[in-house]
């Protein structure tokens, strides 16, 4: 049911929609460093793992730069669709990884390879990411305090995604409110 969701253009259309609304928020707040305007300054990426008809407007990273001469500093607002610098689509990410994480139905990392085009490096790069990197970042300790206790640092991501998915109507609105839910935590 998850891989079915990263076929889906209206899915990342949410999230398209989701990251633009982010932005605008973060426009408005004005320049963190300076408190002076912030204008629109996106750029596109060529992320992989999603439809291969999605439009390219879906493809941009949404960016802010100050409007003071003096400040002219960059602002990346938090975003659903893309985790920092990866490549895949946050969603591709935390699908993968869920799929491997399940342990009694957990998908084999050759499944994986073959479902997503994905090299077995990437995925333990990722897994080695959700092991070690992202449990200490700035980004999770922000919202840790919000989830339930059991789901240890350990089980990221997929005890999370699971979580969402578990208190969602179906798997579309449970990704969607996890990737939200990511992207809190992105916020400065």
């Amino acid at each position: 049911m998850l891989p079915d969701l990263l076929r889906n253009v209206s899915f990342f259309q949410v999230l398209f929609r989701i990251d633009q609304d982010l932005a605008e928020t973060c426009r408005q707040a004005g320049c963190p460093y300076c408190q002076g305007p912030l204008y629109y300054a996106p750029y596109l990426r060529k992320p992989r793992g999603g439809p291969k008809d999605l439009p390219e407007e879906y493809q941009k990273r949404f960016s802010l730069c100050c409007g003071r001469e003096e400040c002219r500093r960059r602002v990346l607002p938090p975003s659903c669709l893309f985790l920092g610098r990866k490549v895949y689509w946050q969603a591709v990410i935390l699908v993968a990884l869920t799929l491997r994480q399940r342990r009694t139905t957990g998908v084999s990392i050759n499944r994986l390879m073959r479902m997503f085009s994905i090299s077995r490096a990437t995925i333990v790069r990722w897994l080695q990411y959700f092991r070690s990197v992202f449990p200490v970042s700035a980004s999770w300790q922000r919202i840790r305090g919000r989830v339930h206790a059991a789901i240890g640092d350990h089980g990221l991501p997929g005890l999370l995604v699971d979580s969402f998915l578990d208190h969602s109507t179906d798997s579309s609105a449970g990704l969607v409110a996890c990737l939200q839910f990511l992207a809190a935590g992105q916020a400065r």
